[in-house]
C-alpha cells in the first residue's frame, strides 16, 4: 500500500489522527519507545545511529522483551468519536523486534477524560488477534459497526508498532465547540461541513501537497501541511474541492483561513452550493449540475481568516458545496455554519 501520509483513505478518516486529537493515554509498557508515537502522521522514519540510554531510538511503541505472563497493551482516545471500518497497524521500520501478533478493542465512554483508569468500561472486540507482519502496514477490517471513543490495542507478547491509524466515519455531536468559539456566531450555528459533524472531503482537482481532508478537521492549522495545498498550476483554469455536509442544512456564517499559507495563498476564491443528497461522484464534478453561488469571486490576502455573513448570496438548503480557488495555492481551513434543514 502506498504511504499514507493524510489522515482519510477511501474506507473513511483515520479518527486516531493526532491532528484530530487523537492521543494514546495509557499502556502496559513503553520502555523503549513512547505510545505516543502510535498517532503520529507519516509512517515514521528509522535513524540507523541514533541511540537513547534504554537502547535503539525507534519511531513507534515499543514495549520491553517480556519475561513473564502476559501480553502488552495501549489504550488511545479517538479524536473524534465515530464507527470504525479498517485497522492498520504498521510496523514500519519494526523488523527482529516487530508484535508478531495483535488485536483491538472499542469502547463508548464520552465521559470519560484523560486521566480515566478505564477498568469499568465494557470493552468490546473489535478485531480479533491477527499476525503481523514485519516492516508493514497490516490492514484489517474492524468487525463491530457501533461507535467507539476508544481503543485498546493490544500486541502479543510484546515488541513494536509503528503507527496505529483507525478509518471509519465520525459521529456527529451537532453542538458548537471550543474551536467555534473564536467566531461571532449566534445562538445554534453550527458548523455543517465540520468533520466532527460528519461533513466529508469528496474529491478535489489536486491536493499534491496537502491532503483535501485537511481542510474541514478540527481546529486552526498548527502549520501549513496541515491545510489543503494543491501544485503550482501550469494550466488555465482553477482547482477546486466538493465537499459533502454532515446534514443537508442553510447557510448564515463563512470561514476561509489561509492560516501559514504566506506565498503561496490564492489568488481568489468562490463558493458554491448544491442540493443534491443522493447524487455520485461523477455527477457531482458534471458542469450540468445545478450549482448556486453563495459567495463570490473574492481576493483572499495571506495568513488570514476570511469571514463572511451579510455577503451569503444563496443561503440553501443545500447538501453539498464546492470550492474553488483561483488559480491554485493553499487554504487551511473551510468552515461553513448554519443550522439543519427541518
Amino acid at each position: 500500500m502506498k504511504d499514507n501520509q493524510s489522515i482519510g483513505i477511501s474506507n473513511g478518516i483515520d479518527l486516531l489522527a493526532e491532528s484530530l486529537g487523537g492521543k494514546a493515554l495509557l499502556c502496559s509498557d513503553d520502555f523503549f519507545a513512547s505510545m505516543d508515537n502510535l498517532v503520529k502522521e507519516g509512517r515514521g522514519v528509522f535513524l540507523p545511529d541514533e541511540y537513547t540510554e534504554r537502547g535503539k531510538w525507534m519511531d513507534g511503541w515499543e514495549s520491553r522483551r517480556k519475561r513473564d505472563e502476559g501480553h502488552d497493551w495501549c489504550i488511545l482516545k479517538l479524536g473524534v468519536p465515530g464507527v470504525i471500518s479498517v485497522f492498520d497497524i504498521d510496523t514500519n521500520h519494526f523488523l527482529g523486534n516487530h508484535a508478531p501478533f495483535a488485536s483491538v478493542e472499542g469502547c463508548f465512554a464520552p465521559d470519560a477524560d484523560d486521566t480515566s483508569d478505564f477498568s469499568d468500561v465494557n470493552w468490546k472486540p473489535l478485531l480479533g488477534q491477527v499476525p503481523l507482519q514485519r516492516g508493514s502496514q497490516n490492514l484489517c477490517m474492524a468487525s463491530s459497526q457501533e461507535p467507539v471513543t476508544h481503543l485498546k490495542l493490544h500486541i502479543y507478547p510484546d515488541g513494536g508498532v509503528a503507527r496505529f491509524r483507525a478509518y471509519g466515519k465520525p459521529m456527529p455531536r451537532w453542538e458548537q465547540s471550543e474551536d467555534d468559539s473564536r467566531f461571532p456566531l449566534k445562538e445554534g450555528e453550527i458548523d455543517l461541513a465540520a468533520l466532527r459533524n460528519g461533513g466529508e472531503a469528496l474529491v478535489c482537482s489536486d491536493m499534491f501537497f496537502g491532503t483535501m481532508h485537511n481542510l474541514i478537521a478540527p481546529g486552526r492549522a498548527r502549520v501549513m501541511g496541515e491545510g489543503w495545498e494543491t501544485r503550482r498550476s501550469r494550466r488555465e483554469g482553477y482547482d477546486w474541492i466538493i465537499v459533502k455536509l454532515g446534514a443537508i442544512g442553510n447557510i448564515d456564517f463563512v470561514v476561509a483561513d489561509t492560516n501559514h499559507f504566506k506565498g503561496n495563498f490564492p489568488e481568489s476564491f468562490r463558493l458554491y452550493g448544491l442540493h443534491a443528497p443522493e447524487t455520485s461522484l461523477l455527477e457531482l464534478q458534471q458542469s450540468s449540475q445545478p450549482w448556486e453561488e453563495i459567495i463570490p469571486q473574492t481576493k483572499m490576502q495571506a495568513h488570514h481568516e476570511h469571514m463572511f455573513r451579510d455577503e451569503i448570496k444563496a443561503r440553501g438548503p443545500f447538501s453539498h458545496v464546492r470550492l474553488d480557488i483561483f488559480p491554485d495555492g493553499g487554504v487551511s481551513r473551510l468552515r461553513v455554519y448554519g443550522s439543519k434543514a427541518s
